[in-house]
């Protein structure tokens, strides 16, 4: 919970390929105190069955920058695999399915926090991109 020293952070991942939540994802969060402080890893969480995370570390009293590194490559692996036999009946024989991995294996949000905010920055992700903003 925030306090008026602290700023606090939550996020959520849906997949708008499919308009469902993304369950299963790692996602890892770091912090640091000024532009030019080193990132200070604080732990991190997965994505529950409803593409939360709810258990995500509390930042240190002097965080100025917040990072989340989401580690989309596995989750976005397992859906190719459980949907590979469709997309293969629907897509051209010349597409970019996805066949040699995820084309964003990872994704890192960089934001500047102040004390007493809460930051809800949700992730909206499908295979050949991703979204975030600041939500609520």
């Amino acid at each position: 919970m925030s306090t008026d020293t602290t700023a606090s952070v939550s996020t959520h991942i849906l997949d708008t390929s499919v308009g469902r939540p993304a369950a299963g994802v790692a996602v890892r969060l770091a912090a640091r105190s000024g532009r030019d402080a080193d990132w200070k890893a604080l732990g991190g969480s997965a994505t529950d069955a409803d593409g939360r995370c709810k258990d995500l570390p509390a930042l240190p009293e002097d965080t100025t920058h917040v990072r989340l590194d989401f580690e989309v490559e596995p989750y976005l692996e397992q859906k190719l695999k459980q949907n590979q036999a469709d997309a293969q009946q629907d897509a051209p024989a010349n597409r970019d399915s996805g066949a040699a991995g995820a084309f964003f294996p990872e994704v890192a949000i960089t934001f500047a926090v102040v004390p007493g905010e809460h930051y809800h920055v949700p992730l909206l992700l499908n295979p050949f991109g991703y979204s975030v903003y600041r939500g609520s």
